[in-house]
């Protein structure tokens, strides 16, 4: 085992297990702060990792990580927030008090 597997061992120990504490425990704000977080501390897992096996084509796990974290941050957000994924509005009720038949098919109002 070198120095750098020694890193990545640490990275995992140490600050992993408290971004998975906080993004399981407390507010929807503190949860997003820990996945957040994880995929940083995966992110540098990821790029110590080939270092430590002499294979560079390991750092394209990282690369991608890096790319896509921020997309999986967007989307837990989204459901976090408890928002309907349809309209943004809901449409329009009709109202109750109109009289029926009062717009005729093809004409126009005045």
């Amino acid at each position: 085992m070198n120095a750098w597997a020694v890193a990545a061992l640490v990275l995992l120990a140490v600050p992993a297990p408290a971004c998975l504490w906080v993004a399981s425990r407390g507010t929807p704000v503190h949860r997003l702060v820990g996945a957040s977080l994880l995929s940083s501390v995966a992110g540098a897992v990821f790029l110590v990792l080939p270092q430590a096996y002499g294979r560079s084509s390991y750092q394209d796990l990282a690369l991608v990580l890096g790319v896509l974290a921020p997309a999986g941050t967007l989307v837990f957000t989204r459901f976090v927030s408890g928002r309907p994924t349809g309209h943004a509005h809901p449409p329009p009720t009709p109202d109750p008090t109109a009289p029926h038949g009062s717009r005729r098919a093809g004409r126009r109002p005045d």
